[in-house]
Order: C-alpha cells, then sequence, then structure tokens
C-alpha cells in the first residue's frame, strides 16, 4: 500500500442554474490575457449539446485518453513515442480555433466617437485574432439552454449511443447544466503524451500542473487529454491548464470557481488513495466496470492501517484530519451519490458529479399526483424527461445500475426529509429500500441541502516544510515571475512586447504573503477591496465603515478586531 493524497472536488449537477458565474470569474482570473482569448479553463455546457470545443467526447476522431491494447495493457489513443515521432512537428489530430471559437470584441469607438446622426451607429464584431471584421457563428456558449433541440442537441455525440430513447420534440425536451473544469486524474494521459514531460502530477496534493519552462509547444498534450482542457496559448507557443488554483488551496482557500459559484453546488476535498492500484484499475477489462474499480482505490481514512501507512508516506497529520472530514469522500464512498465523468477513459477523473433528479418531480407533478411522494418519485424515475440512458453514457460508460442507485438514494433523501419538514414521523422504510438508515439520509442531506462552508470546503493548508518546494513549482508554472502570475509585464514596446498583466496579480501577492507569514496578512494599506483576497475573516479597510465613521485602518485578519481594541498591536509606519 502507498497511500497518497489527492485534492478532488464534486459538483451537484442539482443546483447548477447555468448562470455562468464560476466561467467568468475564472476567465478574470486565469485567462484575461493575450493568446489565450479562447480559453475557458471553466465551462458550463448544456446537455445534451456539443460541448467546448465541439464534440470532444468523440475519441474515434480526437483520440483522447488511454484503451486496452490486445495483451489488456493500457496504451494511449492517439499512440506511443515511435507515432509521436513520426508526428512531433505536425500534429492534425486536435481541435482548430473553429471547433473552440474565434474569440470577438466589438468596435465600441465607433459607438462613442459617433458623431450625431439619424440612424443609430452599430459597433461591429472584430476578431480578438486578426483585429478583422467578422461574422459571428459559434462560441464556447453558442448552445446555452438549447440542449433539446434537434439543430443542436441531435449533434451530441452521447445520444449516438440512445437514439431510439430520445425524443427532441420541443414539448418533451430535456436539458441540464454541465460545468467542466480539468479533472486532474490519478492517470493522466495529458502528462503521458508530452515528449518534453512539461506536465506532471504533483505529489503533495495531486494537482496536475504544466510547467512553462520545460513546454515547447508540441501540443500533443491537447490531443492526449480526452477531455480537451489542455490549451495552446498561441502567443507564448505553450500549454495551459487549470491548476485548481493552487496559490489559493495551498492556504486553504477554495477555487475561484468554487468560491463564486451562486448555487453552491462544489465540494472540494482531500482523497485518500492507492498508488499502487491506479494500474490496475485503470486496466479494468470492461469499461462499465471503472466507475467501481476508481472506488476500490480510495482508501478509508478512518481505517488505523490506513493512517498508519499515510503517516509513513510523510502525509501530514493534519491532511489525514482533513481526508477523514472531506465531503467529496462522503459523497463518493460513503453515499455513493457521486459518480465520474466519463471513466471510460480510463484516465480516472477526480472531478465527481451527482447526478441530476429536479426533472423527476416535473414528471409527477404534470400527472396531478403528490410530487414529494416517495413511492410516486421511485416510480416516476424510469420516465425521467432526462433518460437514465443519457446519464449512464456520461458517467458509468453505459451501465444504468449505478445511475440508478443514485436518483433513488436522492429521492429517498427528497422524501424522507419532507416528512420530517412536515412534522410528520420519518418513515424508516425508505431509506431502507436504498440500503440507509435514517441518520445517514440526514446527513446527506445536510452535506447536499444546508452545508455550511467549512462542510463543503475542507482543506488542509500547505506546511512550512514544503514552502521551498512549492515555490519552485509555482516558478515552474510560470506564476512567479517579476510581475506576478503570467509572463511579467509590459515590455518597453507596450503590451505586445512583452507579457500581459494579468487581473490575479493582486490575489498572488497577498497569498503569498500569507504563505510566509504566521498568521493571515493585512489587506493593502491602498483602502481598495478585493473580495477575491477576503475569506471573510476580519474586516478590511474599505468594506465597512470603521466605528467613528471614517474609514479606519485595516483590521488585523483573522481575528475581526480593529487597532485599538484591546490586544491589538498598532501596524508600525
Amino acid at each position: 500500500m502507498r497511500v497518497m493524497a489527492q485534492m478532488s472536488m464534486v459538483m451537484n449537477l442539482d443546483k447548477c442554474i447555468g448562470c455562468h458565474t464560476c466561467s467568468v470569474t475564472c476567465k478574470q482570473a486565469w485567462t484575461n490575457r493575450t493568446g489565450v482569448e479562447y480559453v475557458w479553463f471553466n465551462n458550463v455546457e448544456t446537455r445534451p449539446g456539443q460541448g467546448y470545443p465541439r464534440r470532444y467526447e468523440d475519441q474515434e476522431k480526437w483520440k483522447g485518453g488511454w484503451e486496452l491494447n490486445r495483451r489488456g495493457r493500457l496504451k494511449l489513443k492517439a499512440g506511443g513515442r515511435a507515432k509521436k515521432l513520426l508526428t512531433i512537428f505536425s500534429n492534425p489530430v486536435q481541435p482548430s480555433i473553429d471547433d473552440y471559437y474565434e474569440p470577438w470584441t466589438y468596435d465600441y469607438e465607433t459607438l462613442t466617437s459617433a458623431p450625431v446622426q439619424e440612424h443609430t451607429p452599430v459597433a461591429r464584431p472584430k476578431s480578438m485574432l486578426t483585429g478583422e471584421d467578422m461574422k459571428i457563428e459559434w462560441s464556447s456558449n453558442w448552445d446555452d439552454n438549447l440542449g433539446g433541440s434537434p439543430q443542436h442537441g441531435d449533434k451530441d455525440v452521447m445520444l449516438q449511443q440512445i437514439a431510439d430513447k430520445v425524443k427532441l420534440d420541443f414539448e418533451k425536451t430535456f436539458m441540464f447544466y454541465l460545468p467542466r473544469i480539468c479533472e486532474h486524474c490519478l492517470n493522466p494521459s495529458c502528462a503521458a503524451s508530452c515528449p518534453s514531460g512539461a506536465i506532471y502530477k504533483r505529489s503533495e496534493d495531486g494537482i496536475v500542473l504544466v510547467d512553462q519552462d520545460r513546454c515547447r509547444g508540441w501540443r500533443m498534450c491537447v490531443t492526449g487529454c480526452p477531455y480537451k482542457k489542455v490549451y495552446f496559448n498561441h502567443r507564448t507557443g505553450k500549454a495551459e491548464k487549470c491548476t485548481f488554483c493552487f496559490p489559493r488551496v495551498e492556504v486553504g482557500i477554495p477555487t475561484v470557481c468554487s468560491e463564486t459559484c451562486v448555487g453552491r453546488l462544489r465540494y472540494i476535498g482531500l482523497v485518500l488513495y492507492d498508488a499502487d492500484r491506479v494500474l490496475e484499475a485503470a486496466s479494468t477489462p470492461g469499461d462499465q466496470d471503472l466507475y467501481e474499480a476508481q472506488r476500490q482505490v480510495f482508501l478509508d481514512p478512518n481505517d488505523p492501517e490506513v493512517i498508519r501507512e499515510a503517516e509513513r508516506a510523510g502525509i501530514p497529520r493534519d491532511w489525514i484530519t482533513a481526508a477523514q472530514r472531506s465531503p467529496v469522500y462522503r459523497l463518493i464512498n460513503e453515499f455513493k451519490v457521486a459518480l465520474p465523468l466519463h471513466p471510460e477513459y480510463r484516465t480516472m477523473p477526480m472531478v465527481w458529479y451527482i447526478p441530476p433528479l429536479s426533472p423527476v418531480v416535473d414528471v409527477v407533478r404534470d400527472t396531478g399526483h403528490d410530487a414529494e411522494d416517495g413511492g410516486n418519485l421511485f416510480a416516476a424515475i424510469e420516465a425521467l424527461r432526462i433518460p437514465v440512458e443519457y446519464l449512464a453514457e456520461l458517467f458509468t460508460a453505459g451501465d444504468v445500475g449505478p445511475v440508478n442507485a443514485v436518483l433513488h438514494r436522492l429521492a429517498a433523501m427528497r422524501a424522507y426529509m419532507r416528512d420530517i419538514n412536515l412534522g410528520r414521523a420519518a418513515d424508516e422504510g425508505i431509506a431502507e429500500k436504498v440500503g440507509m438508515t435514517g441518520g445517514e439520509v440526514q446527513e446527506m442531506y445536510r452535506l447536499l441541502a444546508i452545508a455550511k462552508y467549512d462542510e463543503r470546503y475542507v482543506i488542509p493548508t500547505a506546511h512550512a516544510e514544503q514552502a521551498h518546494k512549492l515555490e519552485e513549482l509555482a516558478t515552474e508554472c510560470s506564476l512567479d515571475y517579476d510581475g506576478g502570475p503570467g509572463m511579467g509585464g509590459w515590455g518597453p514596446f507596450g503590451e505586445s512586447s512583452g507579457g500581459t498583466t494579468p487581473i490575479a496579480v493582486e490575489n498572488f501577492h497577498m497569498l503569498k504573503e500569507r504563505q510566509n507569514a504566521d498568521s493571515m496578512t493585512r489587506p493593502s494599506e491602498s483602502g481598495r477591496v478585493n473580495l477575491l483576497n477576503w475569506d471573510g475573516k476580519g474586516r478590511p479597510s474599505g468594506l465597512f465603515p470603521s466605528r467613528d465613521g471614517s474609514r479606519g485602518a485595516p483590521s488585523e485578519a483573522g481575528t475581526g478586531q480593529e487597532p485599538g481594541d484591546p490586544g491589538v498591536t498598532e501596524p508600525k509606519p
């Protein structure tokens, strides 16, 4: 047994309202730069739909992920070293800009400087790549809310397997939202595809990153990733991808997409797993057995033997405690309601999903029956507007058994808690039907419905003895150059002669100070308040009026006190 730790995420699709706040805040924090205009580390797709890039799930075309050879061993679907060597200067198996979309802006100057005239001036769309006028034909969110329409829905790769079970008539249309980020897989095919070894998996927390110094822009990683979550920066000639907001995670703060999620649907936690069993699990012969095989790789953090081996492997005690409190482990292995996205790719993804149940209630309500009654809900699952077969194609390689089990547990929770909330005696038979106890149902309800901030995000901070190593890793990922994160500041001849100034520089330096201090550092003296910097502790200057009604000095972060209060030392000038 070789115990390792992995930061991971679970998303509850029942709560996603498709507001795209996570996408916008991630864009502002990480890819609001020249060269990555088309890049969205986080995007929210309407399913059924083509996704981003278009039809990325068609691995017969894109050759992403792993497959088994004739001897039952894993091999890259895109080919091994010999094939990569032959195609290293020409790798056509990857999406073009048309598969993503050509980013654009508008000629706003025409609107602001146009003289008085009879007709309203029009701001024409301008390509952010060429600067020329363009016709907008596609984008990362082009088919938003059109998942059930024949124009877009029938182009979904997953629908090809169950076309006879799906009706895309307008009256019977169905859709749900699927937020996606990099899966930070246990068996990442992007890392295995990189000829220069620039993509690596951090041993301390499992986050997959790109070493910008070693990257040579071969773009084999773009082909190798089946989720198409590795992107090419056409300005720097380097690969970029979701970093799981590691500067934030290292100081115990959730990722930007999680912090700003309106629906509070994301859960972040630590999972302990047996690294010696990853290859065996990923090599499981049957695609439909991969979900259960991956679950068996995860270790029980309360098992004394696991704790002993984790300490022997150098995992800090507070990390083990965080794994014991992890909402991710509970949702995956205790309540068994979270499922992986496309386990058949054999990358062993670590961003899991709770499938949506909401349309069941609509089906029952439209028949005139009680939409919250347990018996009605169980019977209605087979009549889902979102076919169980479609969810199975997404999460269990087509096996409807685990998906049905999850939906029945969610329905049981809804029916069981309704009796309690209405003051009726709890029906233990509802919980027994899905293999749970009443106490377990209530614990699952608390986690899914009313969990507090520190219950949804259980993130252990990096240790002081890891600081030097983590600082080196941050430098490798181009997040600690002279200008802060990214590729430095502007050059002497304007933006095009040097790197851009990222939107998240202020955040980065605040987090860096926190890593090097014994306590939470104070916000900037400038009076500006960046809410992404604020962790909810203390009272930053400029956020709240001081007690005398003026803008006082910044409070001691983490204490909730201001200078002048008993026990607080005045900051030195």
